[in-house]
């Protein structure tokens, strides 16, 4: 292992055993380290953009971790997982953190198939919890005496799963939750557990008296010690009485916290201690969000996913003024303005599906419900049941956490309730956990169900109008992430379905969303090689409206592009319902299979075969395209 240089700072990561060096380090090289895996992390997130905030919080914590166990025969599982760059530097790849969430590159949640330390993925909220209990319980049954360490963060314990996990490990020996409390999720933390955590941060004057009174007895000469003794045996009565119990006490955890989780000997102490109890235990450790960086301390929602910034302003090189999200959010405040029944709702992402701007203006209808889909989709069938108009907007990978809510408690009441999927088709850089490649074919099993899927800003606005004024039932507004990419006429745009016809031609391409922008210019790119093609873009892209199958029936060539898995896709139904018609031609379509890895958006649909130049190479080689998926 490399020694600190003369100046106090200089590690070599790449020459040390990791993560067991980190034990051999004494508390003044862990501070100069961590100051250094700070400035790496500003360094690198400002050239390829990722989580900031959340990284910086957890710094002195990560490095606790991994001196106080053994990883990866101690189990760390980190919720969420955006907070584990720190994890994946420690555990022997800052090397690569450089091609973190790019092609080929070191993923930006953790994954078992990257290293051994990654215990378990992970990219969606409240699920460590359940993911330790269960190693912990496989582990009990091997003969096995590892510990399992769960992280998880204050945002996400409005999760419901991290309740339920709570209440079914109270036989898990060996199992340590941690808290990683920093006041502040992706969005502001809400409800009666902000309020209950308050109870508990304030409880450290508490801890912090006991601690000095301990100290000072047993420096008495002769009776010290023995006094010291007798109050830690009535700390448990004094502690009941002056605070009572907490919710995790009850729950068959011993608490111990808050701590201060910036302040490494006493994170260390605790960690310590906590090994030492057999029964699960709670660690409740409070650190800052965004940590060594003035503009991401300043600003932690800002910086929680950010893309490529400038470190000296901390200005973003991309704006996020200009989205599909901003445009859905300012939309939405223009009808709300007409009819007071519409209410929004977010999990906890207001400002990622660009619903703040209905925050300012609307306070009283607007419901930031946490990290709860599930409890979302049923609270928007509540408000529904009576009369007002909800508009759930939420990112398309999360919305299928709350499947059987969309099925049971919307759908077969037939309550109008309105979608903003957010996120839908390629997001790109966070990999599998985040493609919207879903959604289409969940939503289309739904009975009575109405998806739009428009293709710009614009389009986006008259969808949204029809969705929450003309349409009854479950309807879903699905649109990208990122901003509009507009080649076509914009004026020539409706909610149903169009068709873009040059004089006679036997080939047809249909798509819909953002890649109609796409086979706009593949069809030009065409028709420069001397081939005819027309195109059907679709908006209401479900139920498929029964006029369009015999309008296209007379096509010799069909070939449908589409930003979703085949599996359930619309491509699908679509050929289903050609075949039925007794269609004679060629239907062929490009979608995707399986999970997609990280890239970038533009790298991803390349490599799906859903660019302009894939769609016309497909198109010239009669389907033969080696990017097809």
């Amino acid at each position: 292992m490399n020694e600190l240089n003369n100046t106090g700072s200089g590690f070599d990561l790449s020459s040390m055993s990791l993560p067991e060096d980190l034990k051999k380090l004494d508390l003044t090289q862990c501070a100069c380290l961590c100051h250094e895996i700070r400035e790496m992390l500003i360094e690198t997130i400002s050239a390829t953009g990722g989580h900031l905030a959340s990284n910086l919080g957890v710094v002195e914590l990560t490095l606790a971790l991994h001196r106080c166990f053994n990883s990866p025969e101690d189990k760390i599982i980190w919720d969420v997982g955006h907070q584990c760059y720190v994890h994946k530097i420690l555990t022997g790849r800052a090397s690569q953190l450089r091609t973190i969430r790019q092609k080929d590159g070191i993923s930006g949640f953790p994954k078992p198939d990257e290293s051994p330390h990654d215990t378990y993925i992970a990219g969606h909220s409240s699920t460590s919890v359940s993911v330790a209990c269960g190693i912990a319980k496989a582990m009990q049954l091997q003969g096995k005496d590892n510990y399992t360490i769960a992280v998880i963060g204050d945002g996400a314990m409005t999760g419901g799963m991290f309740y339920e996990a709570m209440n079914n490990c109270d036989h898990a020996s060996r199992l340590i939750v941690v808290l990683n409390d920093n006041n502040m999720s992706i969005s502001k933390s809400v409800g009666s557990l902000e309020k209950y955590l308050t109870t508990l941060r304030n409880s450290e004057k508490y801890i912090d008296t006991k601690r000095k009174v301990e100290k000072t007895l047993t420096q008495i000469p002769v009776v010290g010690s023995k006094a010291a003794k007798g109050i830690k045996m009535t700390k448990d009565s004094l502690k009941s009485t002056l605070l009572g119990r907490t919710m995790f006490e009850d729950m068959g955890f011993v608490y111990l916290g808050p701590v201060n989780g910036h302040n490494q000997s006493e994170l260390e102490r605790v960690i310590g201690m906590a090994k030492t109890i057999d029964k699960p235990v709670l660690i409740h450790v409070k650190t800052k969000k965004g940590k060594g960086y003035p503009p991401a301390e300043e600003n932690p929602g800002e910086f929680h996913g950010i893309p490529r910034f400038d470190i000296a302003t901390g200005n973003p090189e991309v704006s996020a003024k200009d989205s599909y999200s901003s445009a859905f959010g300012k939309e939405l405040c223009r009808l709300a303005e007409r009819d007071d029944r519409i209410c929004a709702i977010t999990a906890a992402m207001k400002y990622g599906t660009g619903l703040q701007y209905f925050r300012w203006k609307f306070p009283e209808r607007f419901f930031d419900v946490g990290i709860a889909e599930q409890h979302a989709v049923t609270f928007a069938g509540g408000l529904a049941s009576m009369g007002q108009i909800p508009v759930f907007a939420v990112y398309s990978r999360f919305l299928q956490r709350a499947y059987d809510q969309l099925l049971h408690d919307i759908a077969i009441g037939g309550y109008h309730v309105v979608l903003g999927i957010d996120r839908a088709g390629i997001v790109g850089e966070d990999g599998e956990t985040h493609q919207g490649m879903f959604d289409v074919p969940m939503l289309t099993t739904i009975p009575g169900t109405v998806i739009y899927s428009p293709s710009c800003y614009e389009e986006l606005r008259v969808c949204l109008k029809k969705a929450v004024f003309a349409n009854r039932g479950l309807v879903a507004v699905r649109y990208p992430r990122g901003s509009e990419n507009v080649s076509f006429n914009t004026n020539c745009l409706n909610t149903e379905y169009l068709f873009m016809r040059k004089g006679i031609s036997d080939t047809l391409i249909i798509t819909y969303g953002r890649l109609y922008n796409e086979a706009y210019i593949a069809r030009n790119m065409l028709a420069e090689q001397g081939v005819d093609c027309d195109i059907l873009k679709l908006t209401k892209i479900f139920p498929i409206a029964s006029e369009i199958i015999s309008e296209i029936s007379s096509y010799k060539r069909i070939v449908f592009f589409e930003e979703s898995v085949g599996e359930g896709s619309i491509s699908e139904k679509f050929g289903l319902k050609l075949l039925e018609s007794g269609f004679r031609g060629d239907y062929s379509r490009v979608a995707a299979e399986g999970f997609q890895k990280q890239n970038t958006v533009s790298g991803c649909l390349e490599e799906l075969g859903l660019t302009a130049g894939k769609m016309a190479e497909y198109v010239l080689s009669g389907g033969k395209s080696d990017a097809q998926a």
